[in-house]
């Protein structure tokens, strides 16, 4: 029985994945081409037809993952349940989602910000994406809760960076790439993220 025929988007789903699986293991530095097709089961000349580099497909992984987990953070925090649920359903949804997928987590933390320059603006882009994300929520929330406080841009961004320290420091960026992974974590950090999170909002 013949293999089933891969698609141009699966297969670059398998190298951007097979990126994050070797930079979990070795960090970004360490890994090479080599090992990302080995990985993906493609050729050099295939992943060539995909990215120009290294630094490439760590950036579309990047993109990938991180409007993925707008999206999640979105649908939780969306609904018609008062704005402390639903501050606490938001940030209960994001870190569950980082629980699941512990080699795309750490590329998103910590390998991204030493993988150049463009990756670094592509990094502080997102992360005033993932602001606006909350300022959106929160004047939606403001609909029905009038009292509640406007958020704006910079003070979203701090909300954002607050968080990422939370989770740099859980995951130990110096620790040995390829250690073993500490369940729970990031949803042990629920709580600090909620406090943060509402702390900013009351002024």
């Amino acid at each position: 029985m013949a293999a089933p025929t891969r698609t141009f988007e699966s297969v670059r789903r398998d190298l951007t994945t097979a990126l994050a699986t070797c930079v979990a293991e070795k960090g970004y530095a360490s890994t090479t081409i080599a090992d990302v097709v080995a990985l993906a089961r493609v050729s050099k000349r295939t992943f060539y037809e995909h990215f120009s580099a290294k630094e490439e497909c760590l950036m579309a992984l990047y993109e990938h993952v991180c409007d993925r987990l707008m999206l999640i953070i979105r649908a939780a925090a969306s609904g018609d349940q008062p704005w402390p649920q639903r501050i606490s359903d938001g940030a209960a949804a994001y870190l569950g989602a980082l629980e699941t997928m512990p080699a795309f987590t750490r590329t998103m933390l910590v390998e991204v910000q030493a993988a150049g320059h463009r990756a670094f603006q592509l990094r502080q882009r997102t992360l005033q994406r993932f602001a606006g994300t909350l300022v959106d929520l929160v004047e939606g929330g403001r609909l029905t809760d009038p009292e509640l406080q406007p958020l704006s841009q910079p003070q979203a961004l701090a909300i954002v960076g607050g968080i990422n320290e939370l989770l740099l420091h859980a995951i130990d960026p110096y620790a040995d790439t390829a250690g073993p992974d500490v369940q729970g974590r990031f949803a042990a950090l629920h709580e600090d993220v909620v406090r943060l999170i509402s702390a900013v909002l009351k002024g």
